[in-house]
């Protein structure tokens, strides 16, 4: 990894579908001026993937085991990820 720089993807379980989960990791990432997506998936999880400064991806991680109000986060498993496979221009919902 490039130092200073973190990549990592979460899937968080819990009520975390139909509450503006994904809307409030959207806004939290382009505040912290990250790259990556965060999505649904079928199985009723949130999958979120993020890259930029370690402090900024450790402060959305903080933000992702919380949610939003009407948000049960549950469990939050984590794995790093390799820079390149992010892109760190935008941060996207899909």
């Amino acid at each position: 990894m490039t130092d200073g720089e973190a990549a990592h993807r979460w899937t968080v379980h819990g009520r975390v579908q139909g509450v503006g989960f994904r809307w409030f990791v959207y806004q939290t990432a382009r505040r912290l001026e990250l790259g990556g997506w965060v999505r649904n998936l079928p199985d009723g999880s949130v999958e979120v993937a993020a890259r930029g400064p370690k402090e900024a991806v450790a402060a959305l991680e903080a933000a992702i085991e919380k949610g939003p109000p009407g948000a049960a986060v549950r469990h939050v498993e984590k794995s790093d990820m390799q820079l390149e496979m992010i892109e760190r221009k935008s941060f996207n919902i899909i």
